[in-house]
Protein backbone atom coordinates (compact mmCIF):
# COMPACT_ATOMS: atom_id res chain seq x y z
CA UNK A 1 0.00 0.00 0.00
CA UNK A 2 1.33 3.40 -0.79
CA UNK A 3 2.21 5.55 1.89
CA UNK A 4 0.78 9.26 1.53
CA UNK A 5 2.88 12.32 1.51
CA UNK A 6 3.33 13.61 5.07
CA UNK A 7 3.13 17.43 4.15
CA UNK A 8 -0.53 16.40 2.63
CA UNK A 9 -1.73 14.95 5.69
CA UNK A 10 -0.83 17.63 7.69
CA UNK A 11 -2.29 20.17 5.10
CA UNK A 12 1.29 22.16 5.10
CA UNK A 13 3.99 23.38 2.41
CA UNK A 14 7.19 21.68 2.59
CA UNK A 15 9.13 25.36 3.76
CA UNK A 16 6.57 25.38 6.86
CA UNK A 17 8.32 26.36 9.96
CA UNK A 18 8.66 23.06 12.79
CA UNK A 19 6.21 25.69 14.61
CA UNK A 20 3.86 25.77 11.82
CA UNK A 21 4.01 21.84 11.61
CA UNK A 22 3.52 21.38 14.74
CA UNK A 23 -0.17 23.52 15.03
CA UNK A 24 -1.44 21.57 12.16
CA UNK A 25 -0.68 18.33 14.25
CA UNK A 26 -2.06 19.43 17.17
CA UNK A 27 -5.10 21.09 15.47
CA UNK A 28 -5.52 17.34 13.42
CA UNK A 29 -5.05 15.10 16.52
CA UNK A 30 -7.83 17.37 18.79
CA UNK A 31 -10.05 16.70 15.52
CA UNK A 32 -9.39 12.89 15.45
CA UNK A 33 -8.79 12.21 19.07
CA UNK A 34 -10.07 8.81 20.21
CA UNK A 35 -12.15 10.57 22.98
CA UNK A 36 -14.16 13.24 20.24
CA UNK A 37 -15.05 10.29 18.08
CA UNK A 38 -15.67 7.35 20.63
CA UNK A 39 -15.76 4.11 18.36
CA UNK A 40 -15.01 5.44 15.24
CA UNK A 41 -11.92 3.35 13.33
CA UNK A 42 -11.97 5.49 10.51
CA UNK A 43 -10.82 8.50 13.02
CA UNK A 44 -8.55 6.56 15.07
CA UNK A 45 -6.56 5.60 11.98
CA UNK A 46 -6.41 9.18 10.72
CA UNK A 47 -5.31 9.63 14.22
CA UNK A 48 -2.16 7.46 13.97
CA UNK A 49 -1.57 8.75 10.43
CA UNK A 50 -0.96 12.29 11.18
CA UNK A 51 0.95 11.36 14.24
CA UNK A 52 3.11 9.45 12.00
CA UNK A 53 3.59 12.13 10.22
CA UNK A 54 4.57 14.17 12.50
CA UNK A 55 6.86 12.16 14.14
CA UNK A 56 8.97 12.39 10.67
CA UNK A 57 8.58 16.18 9.76
CA UNK A 58 9.16 17.35 13.87
CA UNK A 59 12.47 15.27 13.08
CA UNK A 60 15.60 17.19 11.29
CA UNK A 61 17.05 14.37 10.26
CA UNK A 62 14.47 12.24 9.41
CA UNK A 63 12.70 15.39 7.81
CA UNK A 64 15.87 16.24 5.29
CA UNK A 65 15.85 12.64 4.22
CA UNK A 66 12.22 12.77 3.83
CA UNK A 67 12.39 15.08 1.52
CA UNK A 68 15.30 13.79 -0.44
CA UNK A 69 14.17 10.20 -0.82
CA UNK A 70 10.26 9.95 0.35
CA UNK A 71 8.91 7.28 2.55
CA UNK A 72 12.63 5.29 1.10
CA UNK A 73 14.40 7.84 2.77
CA UNK A 74 13.49 6.47 6.53
CA UNK A 75 14.23 2.54 5.88
CA UNK A 76 16.61 1.73 8.80
CA UNK A 77 15.88 5.57 10.84
CA UNK A 78 13.41 3.19 13.21
CA UNK A 79 9.76 2.88 12.75
CA UNK A 80 7.69 5.77 11.81
CA UNK A 81 4.09 4.53 12.37
CA UNK A 82 2.50 3.98 15.64
CA UNK A 83 0.00 0.88 16.44
CA UNK A 84 -0.84 1.56 19.91
CA UNK A 85 -2.66 4.88 21.15
CA UNK A 86 -0.77 5.22 24.38
CA UNK A 87 2.01 5.04 22.20
CA UNK A 88 1.52 8.33 20.26
CA UNK A 89 0.79 9.85 24.00
CA UNK A 90 3.81 8.92 25.43
CA UNK A 91 6.11 10.30 22.47
CA UNK A 92 4.07 13.72 22.44
CA UNK A 93 3.23 14.06 25.81
CA UNK A 94 3.91 18.15 24.79
CA UNK A 95 0.70 18.07 22.55
CA UNK A 96 -1.59 16.47 24.73
CA UNK A 97 -0.47 17.55 28.50
CA UNK A 98 -2.31 20.73 29.58
CA UNK A 99 -4.23 21.75 26.82
CA UNK A 100 -7.32 24.34 28.13
CA UNK A 101 -9.85 24.90 25.33
CA UNK A 102 -13.64 23.28 25.19
CA UNK A 103 -14.11 20.28 26.74
CA UNK A 104 -14.14 18.09 23.78
CA UNK A 105 -13.31 15.00 25.43
CA UNK A 106 -15.98 15.46 28.65
CA UNK A 107 -17.72 12.15 30.34
CA UNK A 108 -14.87 9.51 30.99
CA UNK A 109 -11.24 11.14 32.21
CA UNK A 110 -8.63 9.13 30.32
CA UNK A 111 -6.29 7.57 33.45
CA UNK A 112 -2.62 9.13 33.79
CA UNK A 113 0.30 8.10 31.94
CA UNK A 114 3.29 7.49 33.10
CA UNK A 115 6.33 9.28 32.58
CA UNK A 116 8.66 7.79 29.84
CA UNK A 117 12.06 7.13 30.69
CA UNK A 118 14.95 9.06 29.27
CA UNK A 119 17.14 8.62 26.05
CA UNK A 120 20.74 6.83 25.84
CA UNK A 121 22.65 8.33 23.26
CA UNK A 122 26.28 6.10 22.88
CA UNK A 123 28.57 6.65 19.49
CA UNK A 124 29.67 3.63 17.94
CA UNK A 125 32.81 4.38 16.22
CA UNK A 126 33.34 1.77 13.04
CA UNK A 127 35.87 0.78 10.46
CA UNK A 128 34.97 0.62 6.95
CA UNK A 129 35.42 -3.16 7.00
CA UNK A 130 33.10 -3.34 9.33
CA UNK A 131 31.00 -1.12 7.40
CA UNK A 132 31.51 -2.73 4.28
CA UNK A 133 30.20 -6.38 6.18
CA UNK A 134 28.30 -5.38 8.93
CA UNK A 135 28.56 -6.07 12.38
CA UNK A 136 27.06 -6.78 15.74
CA UNK A 137 28.75 -4.73 18.47
CA UNK A 138 28.50 -5.34 22.80
CA UNK A 139 28.14 -1.90 24.09
CA UNK A 140 28.10 -1.80 28.07
CA UNK A 141 25.69 0.83 28.98
CA UNK A 142 25.23 2.48 32.50
CA UNK A 143 21.55 3.54 32.98
CA UNK A 144 18.66 3.68 35.25
CA UNK A 145 16.97 0.18 35.62
CA UNK A 146 13.97 -0.63 38.16
CA UNK A 147 14.78 -1.29 41.86
CA UNK A 148 15.05 -4.88 42.22
CA UNK A 149 14.14 -4.31 46.55
CA UNK A 150 10.78 -2.76 45.57
CA UNK A 151 10.20 -4.38 42.48
CA UNK A 152 10.38 -0.80 40.41
CA UNK A 153 6.97 0.69 42.93
CA UNK A 154 9.69 3.17 45.15
CA UNK A 155 7.61 1.42 48.36
CA UNK A 156 9.25 -0.57 51.19
CA UNK A 157 8.89 -3.98 50.73
CA UNK A 158 5.92 -4.69 52.74
CA UNK A 159 4.09 -1.36 52.30
CA UNK A 160 2.18 0.24 48.89
CA UNK A 161 1.65 3.02 46.65
CA UNK A 162 -1.35 5.06 47.77
CA UNK A 163 -3.92 6.59 45.89
CA UNK A 164 -3.34 10.17 45.86
CA UNK A 165 -6.18 12.16 47.20
CA UNK A 166 -6.16 15.41 45.46
CA UNK A 167 -6.33 14.13 41.74
CA UNK A 168 -8.35 10.63 43.38
CA UNK A 169 -5.38 8.76 40.89
CA UNK A 170 -6.06 10.55 37.95
CA UNK A 171 -2.43 12.27 37.60
CA UNK A 172 -4.19 15.19 36.77
CA UNK A 173 -6.05 18.25 37.90
CA UNK A 174 -8.77 19.32 35.99
CA UNK A 175 -10.79 22.50 36.20
CA UNK A 176 -13.77 23.74 34.39
CA UNK A 177 -15.30 27.38 34.13
CA UNK A 178 -18.12 28.50 31.77
CA UNK A 179 -18.93 31.64 29.80
CA UNK A 180 -21.11 32.55 27.15
CA UNK A 181 -18.77 30.59 24.48
CA UNK A 182 -18.84 27.29 26.09
CA UNK A 183 -17.31 25.21 28.65
CA UNK A 184 -13.55 25.81 29.05
CA UNK A 185 -11.34 23.09 30.39
CA UNK A 186 -7.93 23.42 31.48
CA UNK A 187 -6.05 20.28 32.78
CA UNK A 188 -2.77 20.25 34.59
CA UNK A 189 -0.15 17.84 35.78
CA UNK A 190 -1.02 16.91 40.08
CA UNK A 191 1.99 18.72 41.42
CA UNK A 192 1.06 16.39 44.77
CA UNK A 193 2.01 12.86 43.19
CA UNK A 194 3.61 14.36 39.62
CA UNK A 195 0.98 12.83 37.48
CA UNK A 196 1.75 9.27 38.77
CA UNK A 197 -2.01 9.23 40.70
CA UNK A 198 -0.67 7.35 43.53
CA UNK A 199 1.95 8.41 46.47
CA UNK A 200 4.57 6.70 48.20
CA UNK A 201 3.63 6.26 52.30
CA UNK A 202 6.84 4.69 53.08
CA UNK A 203 9.64 4.58 50.86
CA UNK A 204 12.10 2.32 49.77
CA UNK A 205 15.73 2.86 51.51
CA UNK A 206 17.78 1.41 48.73
CA UNK A 207 16.16 4.35 45.68
CA UNK A 208 14.48 6.23 48.13
CA UNK A 209 11.33 5.92 47.04
CA UNK A 210 12.29 6.73 43.00
CA UNK A 211 11.87 3.21 42.11
CA UNK A 212 14.26 3.16 39.69
CA UNK A 213 18.55 2.88 40.39
CA UNK A 214 21.68 3.38 38.66
CA UNK A 215 22.98 0.14 36.62
CA UNK A 216 25.38 -1.31 34.55
CA UNK A 217 24.26 -3.44 31.17
CA UNK A 218 25.63 -5.15 28.01
CA UNK A 219 23.66 -4.96 24.85
CA UNK A 220 24.18 -5.82 21.15
CA UNK A 221 24.11 -4.00 18.02
CA UNK A 222 23.71 -5.18 14.80
CA UNK A 223 24.81 -2.64 12.26
CA UNK A 224 23.91 -3.35 8.66
CA UNK A 225 25.95 -3.08 5.88
CA UNK A 226 26.33 0.15 4.13
CA UNK A 227 26.19 2.89 7.21
CA UNK A 228 28.16 6.22 7.48
CA UNK A 229 28.72 8.52 9.56
CA UNK A 230 25.59 10.56 11.48
CA UNK A 231 23.36 7.44 10.66
CA UNK A 232 21.49 5.89 13.96
CA UNK A 233 20.17 3.33 15.22
CA UNK A 234 17.11 3.43 17.88
CA UNK A 235 17.54 0.35 20.36
CA UNK A 236 13.43 0.94 21.35
CA UNK A 237 13.05 0.56 25.05
CA UNK A 238 16.57 -0.24 26.30
CA UNK A 239 16.99 3.32 27.61
CA UNK A 240 16.65 4.25 31.10
CA UNK A 241 13.89 2.94 33.10
CA UNK A 242 11.20 5.30 33.98
CA UNK A 243 9.64 5.59 37.65
CA UNK A 244 7.47 3.49 38.86
CA UNK A 245 6.60 1.44 35.82
CA UNK A 246 6.52 3.47 32.88
CA UNK A 247 7.77 3.05 29.33
CA UNK A 248 11.66 2.84 28.99
CA UNK A 249 13.76 5.39 26.90
CA UNK A 250 15.61 4.02 24.07
CA UNK A 251 19.53 3.43 23.12
CA UNK A 252 20.24 5.59 20.45
CA UNK A 253 23.23 4.42 18.72
CA UNK A 254 25.02 7.26 16.20
CA UNK A 255 26.94 5.68 13.88
CA UNK A 256 30.82 7.18 13.33
CA UNK A 257 33.59 6.20 10.56
CA UNK A 258 37.12 5.75 11.07
CA UNK A 259 39.91 7.02 9.26
CA UNK A 260 41.27 4.37 7.29
CA UNK A 261 44.83 4.21 6.25
CA UNK A 262 44.37 3.26 2.74
CA UNK A 263 41.04 3.32 1.28
CA UNK A 264 39.23 6.93 0.81
CA UNK A 265 35.10 6.67 1.48
CA UNK A 266 33.39 8.53 -1.51
CA UNK A 267 29.83 7.89 -0.99
CA UNK A 268 29.50 3.85 -1.16
CA UNK A 269 32.72 4.15 -3.77
CA UNK A 270 35.80 3.61 -1.88
CA UNK A 271 38.53 4.92 -3.53
CA UNK A 272 42.61 3.58 -3.70
CA UNK A 273 45.70 5.04 -4.87
CA UNK A 274 48.30 2.27 -6.35
CA UNK A 275 51.79 2.95 -7.43
CA UNK A 276 53.35 1.01 -10.57
CA UNK A 277 57.10 1.10 -11.41
CA UNK A 278 57.65 2.59 -15.20
CA UNK A 279 58.11 -0.93 -16.84
CA UNK A 280 54.41 -1.90 -15.67
CA UNK A 281 53.18 1.29 -16.96
CA UNK A 282 54.74 0.88 -20.21
CA UNK A 283 54.28 -2.94 -20.67
CA UNK A 284 51.29 -3.80 -19.06
CA UNK A 285 50.97 -5.78 -16.11
CA UNK A 286 48.23 -8.00 -13.88
CA UNK A 287 48.64 -7.08 -10.53
CA UNK A 288 46.92 -7.94 -6.77
CA UNK A 289 45.65 -4.41 -5.05
CA UNK A 290 43.40 -4.74 -1.73
CA UNK A 291 39.77 -4.39 -1.26
CA UNK A 292 37.88 -4.16 1.76
CA UNK A 293 37.01 -7.71 1.54
CA UNK A 294 40.18 -9.27 0.61
CA UNK A 295 42.76 -8.83 -2.41
CA UNK A 296 41.69 -9.31 -5.93
CA UNK A 297 43.61 -8.95 -9.35
CA UNK A 298 43.57 -5.81 -11.35
CA UNK A 299 44.99 -5.90 -14.64
CA UNK A 300 47.36 -2.50 -15.86
CA UNK A 301 46.72 -1.97 -19.60
CA UNK A 302 49.67 -1.09 -21.44
CA UNK A 303 50.68 2.40 -21.67
CA UNK A 304 48.53 3.51 -18.85
CA UNK A 305 48.90 7.17 -17.27
CA UNK A 306 49.76 8.65 -14.05
CA UNK A 307 46.44 9.63 -12.81
CA UNK A 308 44.39 7.28 -14.74
CA UNK A 309 41.42 5.37 -12.35
CA UNK A 310 40.48 1.91 -12.69
CA UNK A 311 37.32 0.36 -11.83
CA UNK A 312 36.29 -2.43 -9.60
CA UNK A 313 33.00 -2.99 -10.00
CA UNK A 314 30.52 -3.76 -6.59
CA UNK A 315 34.17 -3.72 -4.46
CA UNK A 316 32.76 -0.96 -2.85
CA UNK A 317 30.64 -0.37 -0.04
CA UNK A 318 27.06 -2.10 0.52
CA UNK A 319 24.19 0.26 -0.47
CA UNK A 320 22.24 0.80 2.73
CA UNK A 321 18.67 -1.01 2.56
CA UNK A 322 19.19 -1.45 -1.20
CA UNK A 323 20.95 -4.08 -3.85
CA UNK A 324 24.40 -4.14 -4.90
CA UNK A 325 27.32 -2.18 -3.96
CA UNK A 326 29.48 0.84 -4.94
CA UNK A 327 33.17 0.50 -6.68
CA UNK A 328 36.37 0.42 -6.05
CA UNK A 329 38.14 2.90 -7.59
CA UNK A 330 42.25 2.41 -8.13
CA UNK A 331 44.40 5.46 -9.03
CA UNK A 332 47.42 4.86 -10.70
CA UNK A 333 50.82 6.34 -9.83
CA UNK A 334 53.87 5.80 -11.77
CA UNK A 335 56.51 5.21 -9.15
CA UNK A 336 59.88 7.14 -9.85
CA UNK A 337 62.68 5.72 -8.32
CA UNK A 338 65.61 8.08 -6.80
CA UNK A 339 68.74 5.95 -7.12
CA UNK A 340 69.62 3.84 -10.32
CA UNK A 341 72.42 1.91 -10.98
CA UNK A 342 75.12 2.82 -13.44
CA UNK A 343 73.58 0.01 -16.29
CA UNK A 344 70.41 1.42 -15.74
CA UNK A 345 71.51 5.04 -15.49
CA UNK A 346 73.00 4.05 -19.23
CA UNK A 347 69.85 2.41 -20.05
CA UNK A 348 67.52 5.62 -19.48
CA UNK A 349 69.62 7.67 -21.42
CA UNK A 350 69.18 5.32 -24.41
CA UNK A 351 65.62 5.30 -23.92
CA UNK A 352 65.97 9.31 -23.36
CA UNK A 353 66.94 8.86 -27.34
CA UNK A 354 63.75 7.24 -28.95
CA UNK A 355 60.64 9.67 -30.23
CA UNK A 356 58.68 6.93 -27.79
CA UNK A 357 59.66 7.75 -24.27
CA UNK A 358 58.68 11.74 -25.07
CA UNK A 359 54.90 13.17 -25.31
CA UNK A 360 53.62 13.77 -29.09
CA UNK A 361 53.09 17.63 -30.05
CA UNK A 362 49.43 16.57 -29.35
CA UNK A 363 49.85 14.91 -25.77
CA UNK A 364 52.02 18.12 -24.77
CA UNK A 365 49.60 20.44 -26.06
CA UNK A 366 46.75 18.44 -23.73
CA UNK A 367 49.14 18.60 -21.17
CA UNK A 368 49.87 22.75 -20.89
CA UNK A 369 45.73 23.19 -21.91
CA UNK A 370 45.41 21.35 -18.36
CA UNK A 371 47.91 23.32 -16.58
CA UNK A 372 46.25 26.66 -17.79
CA UNK A 373 42.82 25.69 -16.37
CA UNK A 374 44.43 24.50 -13.17
CA UNK A 375 45.88 27.81 -12.95
CA UNK A 376 42.21 29.72 -13.94
CA UNK A 377 40.25 28.83 -11.46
Amino acid sequence: MTKRDYYEILGVSKNSSLEDIKKAYRKLAMQYHPDRNPGDKSAEEKFKEVAEAYSVLSDDQKRANYDRFGHEGLRGMGDQGFTDINDIFSHFSDIFQGFGGFDFFGGGQRSSRQARGADVEVRLKLTLQEIAEGVSKKIKLKKRKPCDTCSGTGAAPGSQRQTCSVCSGSGQVKQVSRSVFGQFVNITTCRNCAGQGTIVGKPCQDCQGDGVVQGETTINVKVPPGVTTGNYIPLRGQGHAAQFGGQPGDVIVIIEEKEDDIFERHGDDVLLDYAISFPQAVLGDEVEVPTLVGRVKLTIPSGIQSGKILRLRGKGIPHLNGNGSGDQLVRISVYTPTRVSDHERQMLHEMMKSEHFKPSAEEEKSFFKKVKEAFSN
